[in-house]
């Protein structure tokens, strides 16, 4: 099967929202070529990861990568894309250089190309990553280990915002708690959770790709029983309460449902969000406080930034 790469050149401020008009077009998920993961000591800290290729990444900006099976009409999702790259410098975000390029990719060659630069990788002091084709020994007792294949719709889980939310988690997710993942995506939060100690966790995602993949990666990890995995649109419906709530999404998103966190959360209950970029968190702090929830901890990545947020 033939499939086409569109490529968006953009720079790091528009970043979340270039990938967020990418899927809301129909484009399953979005891979990113960041230059600055090339100036990073990854021999520093947690986990290894193998040389990155300079070649692969632009020399400026940021460039953001779709594929679209053969059956899509590109141009017409092409000319949509670059109507809303140009409504984006109204809302105050400017793209540039905001140029779309297209290329055919053979299914065969693209599925395993990218696997390479994908090995295990330690992400906070309990936790690692471990794609499912690499092998892997946990090297303590302590260690535990997320098993993940990311597919063709999601990251490998190493980008800042999955790794500030593992960092919350671990800090702040009590023993035994009920969880609930907001915007599931691969998973990886929700095993997270169950590695960390959850009793329960319910995973939720508008997008049926992503519920699919969910389960997928829960089933890997053997946590039918610990994580359900639904289709569902924030927290609309959800009756159930939780002890933490977790969210890694854009932060234009998570303000829609700050109002319904009292609701679902326990007195003593926190809830943790990332993907916010730094010029948004004032948003998602200001949502916050209208919520009367308490924020306790906010902490920062590579211009992202992660919530740790009380109910008291």
């Amino acid at each position: 099967m033939k499939w086409t790469e569109v490529c968006v050149h953009t720079n790091a401020e528009a970043t979340e929202m270039v990938s967020f008009h990418l899927q809301d077009l129909g484009a399953e998920g979005v891979s990113i070529e960041d230059p600055e993961v090339l100036q990073q000591d990854w021999t520093q800290g947690y986990g290894e990861i193998v040389a990155l290729n300079p070649a692969d990444y632009p020399t400026e900006g940021i460039r953001i990568k779709t594929y679209l099976a053969e059956m899509v009409d590109i141009e017409a999702f092409c000319r949509e894309l670059q109507m809303r790259l140009t409504d984006l410098k109204g809302m105050g975000i400017d793209p540039a250089p905001a140029t779309i390029s297209t290329q055919e990719i053979d299914e065969a060659s693209w599925a395993n190309a990218w696997k390479q630069y994908y090995k295990p990788v330690r992400i906070t002091e309990k936790l690692t990553i471990q794609p499912v084709w690499e092998e892997y020994v946990p090297e303590s007792e302590e260690e535990m280990v997320i098993r993940l294949d990311p597919g063709m719709a999601f990251g490998t889980g190493t980008h800042p915002t999955t790794s500030l939310s593992m960092k919350l988690l671990e800090k702040y997710q009590p023993e035994g708690a009920r969880v609930i993942d907001v915007g599931c995506g691969s998973g990886i939060l929700s095993i997270a959770s169950a590695r960390l100690g959850a009793k329960s966790v319910l995973a939720l995602d508008l997008d049926p790709v992503a519920v699919r993949s969910s389960k997928e990666n829960i089933a890997l990890n053997e946590l039918e029983e610990t994580i359900s995995c639904r289709q569902g649109d924030l927290l609309i419906g959800v009756s159930q309460k939780a002890d933490l709530v977790v969210s890694n999404i854009l932060a234009e998103i998570i303000v829609l449902f700050t109002h319904d966190l009292p609701r679902v959360l326990e007195p003593g209950g926190t809830f943790i969000a990332s993907g916010i970029i730094e010029e948004k968190e004032e948003l998602v702090l200001q949502s916050l406080r209208e919520a009367g929830i308490e924020v306790v901890e906010t902490i920062y990545q590579e211009g992202w930034v992660a919530i740790a947020a009380k109910k008291w």
